[in-house]
């Protein structure tokens, strides 16, 4: 044969082998499906290997490196395809068990947006082959995602970090920050004034330095990065007691390891506001820590909501007002978190817990009633037969477990508020109601507490705890209204 009668040849088998190969990436398609579908990494060594082993088995000897070759370029590329097959938005990470993104992006600019999972060798392939239009970054990859960036904004390259990257128009993708406009809305929201201040930011991770950026830019005098291991360190805080504002950007603290925090606020007695970025519990033990001595402290739910607000306004190409912001803030609020009424022996919270579980369609709990129920014994019985110091301890428990479920409407027993220990407990993940009613009101009946030491020096002793305690107190008149004011608080807090 002739070299045209050989390209020819080659010509045929090509177009054979572009067919079979177009089906190949059909069923690659599918799997890439299946696998995302079902949590499954994208790459199977040992599969690829033993599947190398036994193609080249049959090809002929003096051929069989040049095959192999051939056989892992395809699967390369399998795997490029996998990896690159996803959503048009959502949120990439490594570990993504729990994420209140998907929710907040379908609120706040009603599109679809999900979880994507990526292991660090899958992560070129996604980037460079991805068919993605806009993705927020989370941890591990905020800097790691840069060498793939066509273009890195200002505020991204100052910060070096990216948690957003998005299209434009001619194709290029663009590494942004958000986190740096959630933060400064965070700060803002809370009243924090960090202008002239000394601020310790504790942590120097993936968010330390977006944070590191706008303190400076909102005027701070010195801002001080404490890391475990840096020239500032947990060993020598005794050099930074003048901090006047805190920051914390470590994960100490954050769910499943509540009740942690990196410091003792009470060691910087000139401290002014904290800001904790966790959003989860929604009060970590540093805010709370805060409160009970009148510092101002936010946790970091409204950073998470302002900076995904800005990153669907770049994704979207749309605008979204800070009254939206406002609301999206307080509806994770309320879908994350207990409402815990507080209050007297028989003030009604009990019955406002059903009133308002009915219109907001959650469960309604009263902690007595539980505790009762679960030891088969009365919160009478106990308080008669093993006193009061018992009943307290088992209504603690009662009160972590209640709480620790999330969206419900509680009902705590009211002596609830003289166990300091409870502080914590039902603040953390709460909004908390004090019910009030006159004095006159309150049966005694049943209540050997209130037998025993009077209602008028109860309240006397309790009233300034629950005032302390709650984030808002209504007069109980009537059922119905003093429910109807909690629900227009809900609405506006």
């Amino acid at each position: 044969m002739n070299l045209k009668e050989y390209r020819s040849q080659i010509d045929r088998i090509d177009k054979e082998l572009m067919a079979l190969l177009e089906e190949r990436m059909d069923v690659v398609e599918k799997i890439g499906e299946y696998k995302r579908e079902r949590g499954l990494p994208v790459l199977d060594a040992s599969r690829e290997a033993e599947k190398i082993k036994n193609l080249s088995s049959m090809a002929d000897p003096s051929k069989e490196r040049y095959l192999i070759d051939i056989l892992k370029a395809i699967m390369a590329t399998s795997r490029k395809m996998e990896a690159a097959q996803g959503p048009e938005y959502g949120l990439l990470g490594r570990k993504l068990p729990h994420s209140f993104s998907p929710m907040l992006h379908k609120d706040l600019a009603d599109y679809d947006y999900e979880l994507i999972e990526k292991e660090p060798e899958e992560l070129e392939a996604y980037l460079t082959c991805g068919s993605f239009k806009g993705i927020n970054v989370t941890i591990p990859y905020k800097k790691e995602v840069k060498p793939y960036c066509d273009i890195v904004t200002g505020v991204a390259e100052a910060s070096d970090s990216i948690n957003a990257v998005y299209r434009n128009e001619e194709g290029k993708l663009v590494g942004d920050n958000t986190d740096y406009y959630g933060f400064v809305y965070m700060l803002r929201r809370a009243r924090i004034d960090v202008t002239d201040r000394k601020v310790l930011v504790f942590g120097g991770g993936g968010v330390s330095g977006t944070v590191v950026l706008a303190l400076r830019d909102l005027g701070a005098r010195e801002v001080v990065v404490i890391s475990r291991r840096g020239e500032n360190n947990y060993d020598n805080l005794d050099l930074h007691v003048d901090a006047q504002i805190i920051v914390n950007t470590t994960p100490v603290g954050m769910y499943p390891n509540k009740g942690e925090a990196v410091i003792d606020v009470t060691d910087f007695p000139m401290l002014e506001g904290l800001a904790d970025l966790i959003y989860n519990p929604q009060r970590t033990k540093l805010v709370l820590d805060c409160e009970r001595i009148g510092i101002k402290a936010c946790g970091g739910l409204s950073m998470l909501v302002a900076q995904g607000a800005r990153a669907a306004e770049i994704f979207r190409g749309i605008q979204i007002s800070e009254a939206e912001i406002e609301v999206e803030i307080r509806k994770l609020e309320q879908a994350t978190g207990n409402i815990v009424l507080i209050g007297m022996p028989g003030s009604g919270k009990s019955s406002i817990a059903k009133v308002l579980a009915a219109r907001l369609g959650r469960e309604a709990i009263d902690a007595d009633e539980y505790l009762a129920e679960k030891l088969g014994r009365t919160a009478e019985d106990i308080i008669r037969t093993d006193g009061i110091a018992e009943f307290r301890r088992l209504e603690t428990e009662v009160l972590a477990e209640l709480c620790a479920n999330k969206a419900c409407i509680i009902a705590s027993g009211g002596g609830a508020v003289e166990t300091p220990a409870n502080y914590d407990i039902i603040r953390e993940n709460s909004i908390v109601i004090n019910i009030e009613r006159e004095l006159s009101e309150l049966p005694a009946a049943g209540r050997p507490v209130s037998q025993a030491d009077g209602i008028e020096a109860i309240y006397a002793r309790r009233e300034p705890i629950y005032k302390a305690w709650s984030d808002f107190t209504v007069v109980n008149k009537e059922i119905d209204k003093a429910a109807d004011e909690i629900i227009d608080y809900l609405n506006r807090r």
